[in-house]
């Protein structure tokens, strides 16, 4: 990796480290606010920012009757010559444009995709360290390709993240033979690898891996790093001793050089609320009669005047009448009963686990095991749990057998991972709502790419019932009704127990339907293959919303596209936007519209004293009138999205205190 590489990426030095990194950012409030600020001005300079990547565009494309005239060899060592100057001078003009324009010939060759000028725009953005934002179904994992070589030929390794394993799995094969070409490796790093996989998989120049597995493999990295200096001294003293020891396990990682970050907002913005955290497995001496205790006790407890319940932050804090009553109960009680704090969290966490994770929405059991399901992307998180006793009290509460205990070992947020990155890029549909947050936070300016054919998507509306009732009874109605056109239909549910409900109701209604939720997530690929056939109506939850290219057929082409429907709001309308993507992608014909219901959580939670004055005012259907129905969207919504913008700084600012007072007391994350 050449110093002009790192010198175009303003980097001037790396943290200490196993490897290189950028080092924390010592932001303040008002850093963030005038980053924020930033964002708002980037938004409006972004027109002269696609100006110069036209440009760019231009001089691209002019390569293109050169290199479709040369045969393959003489391909290849056109390929090695900018190899080697993209080595020496780093992202410098010349190589670049040469480097896509080969990129492009390569891929027409050998997949028979060819790069559109928006992609060869939108892979410019990435290049130079911005978020794309491609609208759905423009084609962004062609268009990772081109940053992805050209950074690797340039002698840095590439993270390229995705939200799961299906997609990293998918854009890792298909795009295998392109890096070959180039005489680069492509690794794949998913769920249930083994180590020695996961190292091979981090050693090639690009990797494809999934978010979560990624930031988890770096924190093993960090524990692996605090015990490096005791693992060499235990290997002199073994020496000495005459018994060598086993070394230390190498890292998995390389360092954190370039990342792609797709469907960057669910990544960075979304999944930003909470950290990550390794645990290690300890014996709980208390067993199951402590938290069936705890239950007990929680179920007894009044709202408001024993405990203040925040659902929409997903908070439970005992008031003091509260303490005074898990006080009375612990009297006399052995353990971590006569403990105030102990016990107090304790009930806290019975709290949460009777009010705020429900079954089949937060999580499953699956075989007599409890599996935490991710609200973001709908799939089970394997071998995860909730710290600090929730996952066993979760267990206790759904009577299956308890689990070992796990305490904390090391945490990090996501906000302070990717700002370590020498070079960070983004790319998804729905950003620039988050605009501001982005630049403030992860020093990222959202570019806009326009669509390569005109969006010809018919939004059907919104229609807004008194109840969940009315509101199944007309999804029900509207499905039929495409799919005897012709049709297919997307139906997209927020968790695994509202896709099991619509999947009842078209049973009872006699209409065939397939279900993609967290429980038939090994059918994925084949249910989304046939998701465009027609008369196919597919029942799904956030699985089939980000990401899930939706192939039509012909017949249904002709009859109209894909008909989306929304059966509830999420927090952000941003989810909303990725599930309706995935009708009229790439110019074809499509619709959609939304059919909720005021008792969807979002409302209850975020509008709640709205829904009395809004039920004197439907119509004698149960239907709200639209004005009134776009104006509680707006409010729900726009409360949930200051809400976890709150939790979000809060979170960001609680990691600089625990890491501050981590390093005041010599450890480290």
């Amino acid at each position: 990796m050449s110093r002009a590489l790192l010198a175009g990426w303003q980097v001037h030095a790396f943290a200490p480290g196993l490897y290189p990194e950028r080092g924390d950012l010592r932001d303040s409030r008002f850093d963030r606010l005038l980053g924020r600020l930033g964002g708002r001005w980037a938004k409006r300079g972004a027109p002269l920012r696609r100006q110069r990547g036209r440009r760019f565009v231009a001089e691209v494309e002019a390569l293109a009757d050169v290199l479709a005239g040369l045969d393959e060899s003489e391909l290849g060592r056109r390929a090695a010559a900018v190899r080697l100057q993209l080595a020496s001078d780093g992202l410098a003009a010349a190589p670049v444009v040469e480097c896509f324009a080969l990129v492009r010939e390569v891929c027409t060759r050998l997949l028979g995709l060819r790069h559109y000028p928006v992609q060869l725009l939108g892979g410019h953005a990435l290049l130079h360290g911005r978020l794309a934002e491609m609208q759905t179904g423009e084609g962004k994992t062609l268009t990772a390709v081109l940053p992805a070589v050209t950074v690797a030929l340039a002698g840095a390794p590439v993270h390229v993240i995705t939200v799961n394993d299906y997609l990293a799995r998918r854009d890792a094969e298909l795009l295998a033979p392109v890096y070959a070409f180039f005489g680069l490796r492509v690794g794949l790093v998913v769920p249930g690898q083994e180590r020695d996989e996961r190292v091979a998989a981090y050693a090639c120049e690009v990797g494809y891996c999934v978010n979560k597995d990624l930031v988890f493999d770096y924190l093993r990295d960090r524990i692996s790093q605090k015990r490096s200096r005791s693992a060499r001294r235990a290997l002199v003293d073994g020496w000495l001793a005459g018994t060598p020891q086993r070394a230390a396990a190498p890292a998995l990682l390389r360092g954190l050089f370039y990342a792609i970050v797709d469907e960057a907002d669910s990544v960075l913005i979304d999944e930003a609320r909470t950290p990550l955290i390794i645990s290690s497995d300890t014996e709980d001496p208390q067993g199951r009669a402590l938290y069936e205790q705890a239950l007990a006790l929680a179920a007894g407890l009044a709202a408001k005047e024993h405990y203040r319940l925040r659902r929409h932050e997903r908070s439970i804090e005992l008031t003091d009448a509260g303490r005074g009553a898990v006080g009375e109960f612990a009297r006399g009680l052995p353990g971590l009963w006569g403990i105030a704090r102990a016990r107090e969290e304790l009930v806290e966490q019975a709290l949460s686990a009777l009010q705020l994770f429900q079954l089949d929405r937060h999580y499953l059991v699956v075989d007599g095991k409890l599996q935490i399901v991710d609200e973001y992307t709908g799939r089970v998180l394997p071998d995860r749990s909730w710290e600090r006793g929730l996952h066993q009290m979760l267990e206790v509460k759904e009577g299956i057998d308890l689990s070992k205990r796990r305490d904390t070992i090391s945490r990090i947020t996501y906000q302070r991972f990717f700002r370590r990155y020498l070079c960070l890029a983004g790319m998804t549909g729905t950003a620039t709502e988050v605009a501001p947050e982005m630049r403030s936070v992860y020093a990222l300016d959202v570019v806009a790419i326009p669509t390569n054919e005109p969006m010809i998507r018919r939004d059907l509306g919104l229609r807004v019932y008194r109840d969940s009732e009315r509101r199944w009874a007309a999804v029900v109605e509207r499905a039929g009704e495409m799919r005897a056109g012709g049709r297919a239909v997307l139906i997209g549910t927020r968790s695994v127990a509202a896709s099991e409900v619509a999947s009842q109701r078209m049973l009872a209604a006699g209409l065939p339907h397939e279900v993609l939720n967290a429980r038939q997530d090994a059918h994925e690929a084949e249910i989304i293959k046939q998701a465009g056939t027609p008369g196919r109506i597919t029942v799904a939850t956030n699985m089939a919303g980000r990401g899930t290219d939706i192939v039509l057929s012909d017949a249904v082409r002709a009859a109209g596209g894909l008909h989306v429907i929304l059966s509830e709001f999420h927090d952000a309308a941003r989810i909303d936007r990725q599930l309706f993507g995935r009708a009229g992608r790439q110019g074809d014909p499509g619709s959609c519209e939304a059919i909720v219901a005021l008792d969807d959580e979002l409302f209850v939670a975020h509008a709640g004293p709205w829904l009395g004055w809004l039920r004197a005012r439907e119509a004698a259907d149960g239907l709200l009138p639209p004005l009134l129905g776009r104006l509680l969207r707006w409010l729900a919504q726009g409360a949930a999205e200051r809400q976890n913008a709150r939790i979000r700084r809060q979170t960001m600012e609680q990691e600089q205190r625990v890491e501050k007072s981590l390093a005041f007391a010599g450890r480290g994350e």
